[in-house]
């Protein structure tokens, strides 16, 4: 009895025994083909390799890789403080000393035949006409408004400068709440521009540091308040702003032409 037993331990060890080392044969190439592509998955990894490199293989990469155990992996992004002025770039040769002294003499003096005083008036003016624009402008189609806790409900064009109608105007064509319909020949990507244009610089709050615009300044920022009437197919403000420019360009010529006649005496 106790011979048998022996017998019976003795071959359940060895069937034991060969089902392991028949695992262990099954599981071996499976377990080696893991650990290939995990150490070629590693060295083939966009981390371990600096974003010049990857970046430079990824775009030369005509065909798709075909195989049963090809790695593949998306082309990072950009880190978000680079830009295309990090990668491969060109600088232009320095202009030689002659080109660089012609253009770096005093600026040339542009003719002013209006006071500080008389180009305010014109401004405000201007200004004054556009905000009466923008405001029957959102009224007509009902646009939202904001509300702020720091100023009070609009009841009227004057209970915001032209600036902040201006900048609620952009605002609304951005987040495409103005549809391209309602402005003239559909002109919406225009608009945005032609607002930016329409703003004067803020003065200085140093008045006697003040220094009067040159005429072309005074008439460009007319010229563009009479083209964002014109977009919002505001025929009165458009009206109204050409007058403002006639008048303005028909000062300037006239004490233009008074400068001329003195000087030929």
């Amino acid at each position: 009895m106790p011979a048998q037993s022996f017998a019976t331990a003795s071959l359940a060890h060895g069937q034991s025994e060969s089902s392991s080392r028949q695992l262990a044969d099954n599981t071996g190439p499976h377990a080696r083909r893991q650990s290939q592509e995990s150490h070629a998955y590693q060295s083939e990894s966009p981390v371990s390799r600096s974003y010049t490199e990857y970046d430079a293989e990824a775009n030369n990469r005509r065909s798709p890789e075909i195989g049963r155990n090809a790695v593949r992996f998306n082309a990072r992004r950009r880190p978000f403080n680079q830009d295309e002025f990090d990668g491969p770039n060109q600088l232009l040769p320095l202009p030689v000393p002659p080109q660089e002294l012609a253009r770096s003499q005093d600026l040339p003096s542009l003719p002013v035949h209006l006071s500080l005083q008389e180009q305010d008036e014109i401004l405000q003016h201007a200004n004054h006409i556009l905000s009466e624009c923008a405001y029957h402008f959102v009224a007509k189609y009902q646009f939202p408004i904001p509300l702020e806790a720091d100023k009070p409900r609009v009841c009227g064009p004057a209970d915001r400068e032209w600036t902040e109608w201006a900048y609620l105007l952009k605002r609304l064509a951005t987040k495409r709440r103005i549809p391209a319909r309602v402005l003239f020949e559909n002109q919406i990507k225009q608009f945005v521009t032609t607002l930016e244009n329409s703003i004067a610089a803020r003065p200085t709050r140093d008045q006697q540091a003040r220094t009067p615009k040159d005429d072309r300044y005074i008439l460009q920022l007319v010229s563009a308040g009479t083209q964002v009437a014109k977009i919002v197919m505001d025929s009165k403000a458009m009206d109204q702003l050409n007058q403002l420019y006639q008048n303005t360009e028909s000062i300037i010529l006239e004490r233009r032409a008074r400068e001329l006649t003195v000087g030929y005496r």
